[in-house]
Parts: structure tokens; C-alpha cells; sequence
């Protein structure tokens, strides 16, 4: 059987308007895959070049497949369990920024080029006053973006409609901002001039952008199957989720540039990204974050198990629908859509998500994710809410156990052993104070302004409420205490 290859399809040849610093899954399954349909729909006309920023990893793959690759998109689609896959004609070409530095140099040259897309993980936005100009390339990705820039505005004679484009999916806040921040400051670092300097703020666009996708990667242990439904190899398949959501903020609007919405595609153009990320945070974040502790402790093991588990799925909509929707900004319509997708998305029997993977850290997770819907909901509607109170008490619950071993807190589900992990301080906390009765328990978590900000002892009848709920699971077990505040 013969890898996929150009000769199995008919691929259209056209400019290289974007590059890319990461070749992994995440891009691939999401930007690339978008832009493949902007292409087939006649809205963007525009092929990409992939960057591999890191000495990690090897480009064989995609020389021997001629750029090409399978996305096969599993989910709910119109209330169906349904798979859609694609091949993505949309990378023209791969260069290691290590490996052939001249080659991937020689892209700063190009008179077509205008968009620069990342994805460098989150500690892959960093200065780093260390970092040398001379470095062929300099070591981080900020370093490697300015020492490209200063290529493309030295061979273009710093011309004003040959600046770029930079749209990072770096999973941290204003992650545009920062990245230009890095860039400027390594501007200087390095001694680049203030002509250049000038040409980077006034030439070039560095947007913020949101990204929302499940992407689960290659298909280990189904390739050859899939292979043989294909008649064709592919070493490069991206599985993933069919929702997606591509936010994009930018200090001038881009959407005609980059029209992706116009090929039918999820893409927000905005000034302001900061209510779609607290829409994410507060439903989709917030929502696993209340849920999975409890649904855990009632004996299930994946987010799947606990969407087909009438009480948690009761108790996931209550808590949604009731508590975190009326606390956010957007139009009711648009987020009672997005929690729709986001039950859908949890139904989704493509993946099995591991509520214990989810429990990492689960004390700062519910600072962040939930208590701003909690304390939103106070402030409106002068009482507590129900079912976020019991979440909290719900989290108590899990991290119930007094010895810490190999880093984590063992925590007992019946005659079963699970593993609680979190920082130190927290496990620490927890193996001195869970056993203790239910009211002085309580009094110690929420008083920990470290965990918190601020001490939850003094938000009046929530001690007694979150103790009350603690006693239920201790007494009645959390089935039973859950469908009691149900």
C-alpha cells in the first residue's frame, strides 16, 4: 500500500501566504484544516510553510507523504455519531529552522508572505535577555520571530505592505500582546535600530486570538484499519473533535485578509476576546471543573460515563444553565448555544476523557474557573448558588485522605485507591485537615485566602451550607447527596 502522496490527488498549486512555527497536532487538525476549506471555497487562495522551531522531532514524514495528511473529525454532528475526513492539500512545504536555517531564512524573502501562525506551547512566549541576534536561529521563538522580521525588513528596504501578520494560538492570556512585547524587547536587546523598531509597530499586526478544539491526535492502534478503509498510508492522521472555535482579536480588522469566516468557518473577528474566553472558561472549564469530582466519587471514570449518568447530567445543566449563564456579559442566545455545544461535545463517544485527569489541580482550577461565576451569581441574586456550593464541598470530598505518597494524596473511592494531585501546599493542607469533622473542615478551606484570594468563611451562610452538603456525601454518599440538592 503506497503512502498518500500528490500523485493520488489533485492538488492546486498556490502562493505560500502563511508560516507556521509548529508542525504539531494542534495546528495541523485546526489553522491548517481551516484554511484547507477557505482554499476549496475560492476565499483565501493560500498554501502554508511549516516551521519546525525545536531540534525535536524530524520532518521525514512529511517529505515522504508530499505534505499531505488526513484529518478525520469524530463527534455528535446533527444529533449522530458521525466521522468526517479530510485531506489537507494546504502545506506547500517544511523547512527545520535548525536543520536548513538558510532555507527557512529564505521565506523572510518572499513577496507573498503576510501571516505567521504559532504554536510553541506556553512557555514558548518568553524574552530571554540571553538570547543572541548571532544565533543562526536564536534560541526562542520570540528570538527566531525578530531575527526573521529583521530579514524580511532588510530585504524589502523596510517597504510598509511588507510587514506580517502574527496570529498566536499559544494557550495564555493576551498572548499577542505578549509575544510583541518579546519582539520589541529583543529589538532592543539586540541593537536592531529604530527604524526597524518603527516597521515592527506600525507595519506589522499582532493579534490575540482564542482557540477552542479537542484535538486527540494520531490514531495509535487504528491506523492500519483506517489504512485499509483509506487504500492509502498515512503516518500523519490528526483526530479531533468537530467543534471549533477560532477567536481573533487584532488592533485592526483582518477579516477581509483572512476571510476564513467566510468560507463557513467558526472564526470571530473582534476588538475585544475577553467575553469569549470567560464564555469558555465559565461553561466549558467551569463546567468540568463542578462536575467531575463528584461524578467521580459516584463511580464514573470518564466524561462520557458521567453525560450518560442522569444525575450529573442534571446537575451539570442546573449549574450551567442557572448559575454561570446569568453571570456572563454576551447575549443570552449565544452562550445558551455554546452550552448546548459544549453537552454535545461532552457526549462526544470519540473521546474518553479521564475525569482523573481532569482533578489535576482542581483547588486552583476552581478559583479560576468557577469562582467568578459563584461570587457573579451572589452579587445578583443576593443568595448562594445551589449547585457551585456543592462543588465545593464535592471537592472536599475528593480530596478526603491523610497520607501523601510519591507526591500525591490517596484518596479512597470504597475499596479503591485514587491518586490526588496537586501543589504541595494543598496536599499538605488536606492530609491535616479532611478527617476532621465536617464544620471545622470547612472552616479551614474556605478561610485559606491563598487558595482563594480572599477568606469564603465571611460570605454569609456559606460555611454552614458547604459544611451541611459535606456532612450529606459523608453520611448518605455523594449519589445520594447529589440527588438531594438536585
Amino acid at each position: 500500500m503506497n503512502y498518500l502522496n500528490r500523485e493520488m490527488i489533485d492538488k492546486k498549486e498556490r502562493p505560500v501566504r502563511v508560516l507556521q512555527f509548529g508542525e504539531g497536532n494542534f495546528l495541523r487538525g485546526f489553522a491548517d484544516y481551516m484554511i484547507d476549506i477557505a482554499n476549496e471555497k475560492g476565499q483565501f487562495d493560500g498554501d502554508i510553510v511549516l516551521i519546525k522551531p525545536i531540534e525535536f522531532g524530524s520532518l521525514e514524514r512529511f517529505e515522504k507523504q508530499d505534505c499531505l495528511y488526513t484529518v478525520s473529525l469524530r463527534g455528535i454532528i446533527d444529533g449522530k455519531a458521525e466521522v468526517k475526513n479530510r485531506i489537507i492539500t494546504s502545506i506547500a512545504d517544511t523547512a527545520d529552522a535548525i536543520g536548513e536555517y538558510d532555507k527557512y531564512m529564505e521565506y523572510a524573502k518572499l513577496d507573498t508572505l503576510r501571516f505567521i501562525i504559532s504554536n510553541t506551547t506556553e512557555a514558548g512566549i518568553v524574552y530571554d535577555e540571553n538570547d543572541r541576534f548571532e544565533y543562526t536561529p536564536p534560541h526562542t521563538f520570540p528570538g527566531k520571530l525578530t531575527g526573521f522580521l529583521f530579514e524580511r525588513f532588510r530585504y524589502f528596504e523596510g517597504a510598509s505592505d511588507k510587514g506580517l501578520i502574527m496570529l498566536p494560538v499559544e494557550l495564555i492570556d493576551d498572548n499577542g500582546i505578549h509575544l510583541k512585547e518579546c519582539v520589541l524587547k529583543q529589538i532592543d536587546n539586540w541593537n536592531l535600530g529604530e527604524d526597524f523598531k518603527n516597521w515592527v509597530e506600525t507595519s506589522c499586526v499582532f493579534c490575540s486570538t482564542l482557540v477552542d478544539r479537542i484535538i486527540t491526535g494520531y490514531p495509535k492502534g487504528e491506523d492500519e484499519k483506517l489504512w485499509e478503509e483509506w487504500n492509502y498510508r498515512d503516518e500523519l492522521i490528526v483526530t479531533g473533535e468537530p467543534f471549533a472555535l477560532w477567536v481573533i482579536e487584532c488592533p485592526k480588522d483582518i477579516s477581509a485578509e483572512f476571510p476564513l469566516d467566510k468560507a463557513g468557518l467558526p472564526v470571530i473577528y473582534t476588538d475585544n476576546q475577553k467575553p469569549y474566553k470567560q464564555r469558555k472558561v465559565r461553561i466549558l472549564n467551569g463546567a468540568h471543573t463542578s462536575f467531575v469530582l463528584a461524578s467521580f466519587l459516584c463511580g464514573n471514570d470518564i466524561v462520557l460515563q458521567s453525560m450518560e449518568d442522569e444525575d450529573i447530567l442534571k446537575f451539570i445543566q442546573k449549574t450551567i444553565y442557572d448559575e454561570v449563564i446569568p453571570t456572563l456579559t454576551l447575549p443570552k442566545k449565544d452562550l445558551e448555544d455554546f452550552a448546548q455545544a459544549v453537552i454535545t461535545r461532552f457526549k462526544n463517544p470519540y473521546v474518553k476523557h479521564a475525569l482523573l485527569s481532569i482533578s489535576l489541580n482542581s483547588v486552583s482550577k476552581w478559583r479560576a474557573r468557577c469562582l467568578p461565576s459563584f461570587l457573579g451569581y451572589i452579587e445578583q441574586k443576593k443568595t448562594l448558588p445551589a449547585h457551585l456550593t456543592f462543588s465545593l464541598a464535592a471537592l472536599m470530598a475528593f480530596y478526603t485522605g491523610n497520607e501523601i505518597r510519591d507526591g500525591a494524596l490517596i484518596g479512597h473511592r470504597g475499596e479503591e485507591e485514587y491518586r490526588i494531585m496537586d501543589d504541595a501546599a494543598v496536599l499538605e493542607f488536606f492530609a491535616a485537615n479532611s478527617l476532621k469533622d465536617a464544620k471545622e473542615f470547612t472552616e479551614a478551606f474556605l478561610a485559606r485566602e491563598d487558595f482563594f484570594g480572599q477568606n469564603l468563611n465571611e460570605i454569609e451562610g456559606l460555611t454552614d451550607e458547604v459544611s451541611e452538603y459535606l456532612d450529606d456525601i459523608r453520611k448518605l454518599g455523594m449519589r445520594e447527596a447529589i440527588r438531594k440538592n438536585l
